[in-house]
């Protein structure tokens, strides 16, 4: 065979290689006050690269929109709360306020996205926070005003509340709504396999080729995951943990997980990790759900995950034992295996 011949064999078989791996395009942002990833398999770099930058525009919208402390929606909100007054919100902000309330009620309110102003007296509001216990009188009054979106009251567009203690933070609920918002965005522009990752909620979509996307589930006390697992299409993986955001004082770890019972950090738990199966909510149960499992502990576990359609289901309570469902024990891969691991009752 003649060089010319060989050479453009060669190049044929490169080329079919090529065409037989699609790249996998990642495009990462800073969002929500945390880090966020889309990977999209199977498109041209042009393409992914559009469909990625919509869902950060979006992203990006929606964070100025429903920022608790920085002007914005929500901060305009609360100021007519806590003023008395009636506010006017669009289409948009008032079902994602219905929508908060439906899973505060699921949580038995342990999910409280009306208690920023206990978020403010921890100071876990800012981006960096000084490690200082409030003052229980402080947090007596606050728990004694007992705000809940209960108290929230809407009528077509109209907001108000006739406890103006209610200070809407909704940072433990809008990473979950924005999952299910970019997935929403993506299918209906025609991208099937991706992979949606805000700031470790995450919700994958078909395939990465021939396998399944895999995520791994952070250690809460050692670098790197203790396990990993795969998803499958629209299944949306989410942890609740008290690495997060936390600071410690005399030995205590302090996280912006708080009961809203106590007005405390809760501290019977290390992390509460949930798998949520497909469907419309699956990145705000994602978001949302672990919350309830964590607050509420191992006994209410069970319980809790089965109000949101959930049945797998970690725990990793204070002292490193682990609890799990059947189904979430025969889907992880251990990379860490703890000591204790048992069933959830």
């Amino acid at each position: 065979m003649r060089l010319s011949a060989w050479l453009a064999l060669i190049l044929a078989l490169l080329l079919l290689a090529g065409c037989g791996k699609p790249a996998l395009y990642q495009q990462e942002s800073y969002v929500f006050g945390t880090r966020v990833q889309i990977s999209i398999y199977g498109l041209s770099d042009a393409e992914a690269s559009k469909h990625a930058a919509a869902v950060l525009g979006d992203l990006d919208r929606l964070h100025a929109r429903l920022h608790a402390w920085q002007p914005s929606e929500i901060t305009r909100l609360n100021a007519a709360i806590a003023a008395g007054q009636s506010y006017t919100v669009d289409a948009e902000l008032r079902d994602l306020l219905l929508l908060a309330q439906d899973v505060a009620r699921r949580s038995d309110q342990l999910f409280n996205p009306a208690v920023g102003r206990l978020v403010e007296v921890w100071g876990f509001h800012k981006d960096t926070f000084a490690p200082v216990r409030p003052d229980a009188g402080q947090l007596r009054a606050l728990l004694a005003r007992q705000p809940s979106l209960e108290q929230l009251e809407i009528n077509g567009l109209t907001v108000r509340s006739g406890n103006p203690a209610v200070q809407l933070d909704l940072g433990g609920f809008a990473k979950g709504w924005a999952l299910d918002r970019a997935a929403t965005y993506l299918r209906a522009n025609g991208v099937r396999n991706a992979l949606i990752n805000i700031g470790g909620n995450v919700l994958a979509l078909g395939h990465k080729g021939d396998q399944d996307w895999t995520v791994g589930i952070q250690h809460p006390r050692q670098a790197g995951a203790m396990a990993s697992v795969a998803l499958q299409d629209g299944e949306a993986i989410g942890t609740s943990g008290d690495y997060q955001r936390f600071f410690e004082r005399d030995g205590v770890r302090y996280s912006h997980l708080i009961d809203p019972r106590t007005g405390e950090p809760a501290r019977d738990m290390m992390a509460a990790t949930v798998i949520v199966p497909a469907g419309a909510l699956a990145g705000t149960y994602s978001d949302v759900a672990g919350k309830p499992l964590f607050i509420g502990g191992v006994g209410s576990a069970s319980g809790f995950a089965k109000r949101f359609g959930i049945r797998d289901v970690l725990l990793v309570d204070a002292q490193g034992d682990v609890y799990l469902t059947s189904g979430m024990q025969q889907r992880l891969h251990w990379l860490q295996r703890p000591a204790h691991v048992r069933l959830l009752p």
